[in-house]
């Protein structure tokens, strides 16, 4: 679980190493000493100037030079991150799945395929419950993924995520408007832009929960469900099923994965 430490103070050790999650539309950034964060921000991926300006801003908390530790999943925006870096002299940049081995068995043929963002927090997810676990992540993407009882990441589903859901409806459709998702008052909608924003929102509570009960159909048993990303807290509340929000969850499964490969490069 993530600590947090809103101001440092004067005797508190500087950060160890830098997070980084890259994600398709936020990129976001961490100082963190060991699993607590000392200080964050949160840049649009497309924004190189903002993502500079911010690398900048957190490098200046450590005495000395400290790693990069990246999870990303979009291949041009770690390219970008990496030359900024060196720009900046942080260093060295250890990309999960690259530089860092993936922080659990992920037992799928191609698993060079699956988004080290759904990984990181599956093995986050994991070190929580030390059991069966469904994470999902509420992102530009929802991803419902499952960690069986030893651990092994098995796979998931990938549907589109409020946003993404919306702006469908408003670019592919003659008279539907484009539309801010956010919590709805009632799920019956009184107009237009309400109805969308029920239809959105409560369809992915819906479909967050027939997965669950599918995979738990599956396992025999109700796993732990843990949910993380921007709209995590507002589905906890409507849903009424969720076990644990874990807003910084990547950041849990980042620092899982970068104190892994200290202990085996130690070893």
């Amino acid at each position: 679980m993530i600590a947090h430490r809103d101001h440092q103070a004067a005797e508190e050790p500087r950060p160890s190493f830098l997070a980084a999650a890259i994600g398709n539309t936020m990129t976001r950034l961490a100082c963190m000493d060991e699993a607590s964060i000392v200080l964050r921000r949160e840049v649009r991926t497309e924004d190189a100037q903002a993502l500079r300006n911010s690398l900048a801003e957190l490098r200046d908390q450590f005495a000395g030079t400290a790693p990069a530790v990246v999870a990303s999943v979009v291949p041009v925006a770690l390219r970008r991150l990496r030359l900024l870096c060196a720009e900046l002299s942080i260093r060295p940049v250890l990309a999960i799945g690259d530089e860092i081995a993936l922080p659990i068995h992920v037992a799928l043929e191609h698993p060079e395929k699956v988004g080290v963002d759904r990984i990181c927090c599956a093995a986050a997810a994991y070190a929580r419950s030390r059991a069966a676990a469904v994470v999902a992540d509420f992102g530009t993407a929802l991803t419902v993924d499952l960690v069986a009882d030893d651990g092994a990441f098995m796979g998931g589903t990938i549907l589109p995520g409020l946003q993404l859901a919306a702006r469908a409806l408003g670019e592919h459709t003659a008279l539907l408007p484009l539309v801010e998702v956010k919590l709805p008052g009632e799920v019956v909608g009184r107009d237009t832009e309400a109805a969308i924003r029920a239809g959105v929102f409560y369809g992915l509570v819906g479909a967050l929960r027939e997965i669950t009960e599918r995979i738990a159909t599956l396992l025999g048993k109700w796993p732990t469900l843990i949910i993380t990303g921007g709209d995590a807290s507002a589905i906890a509340a409507a849903g009424g099923f969720v076990d644990v929000v874990a807003p910084d969850l990547i950041f849990e499964g980042i620092a899982f994965a970068y104190a892994r490969h200290v202990r085996r490069a130690d070893a």
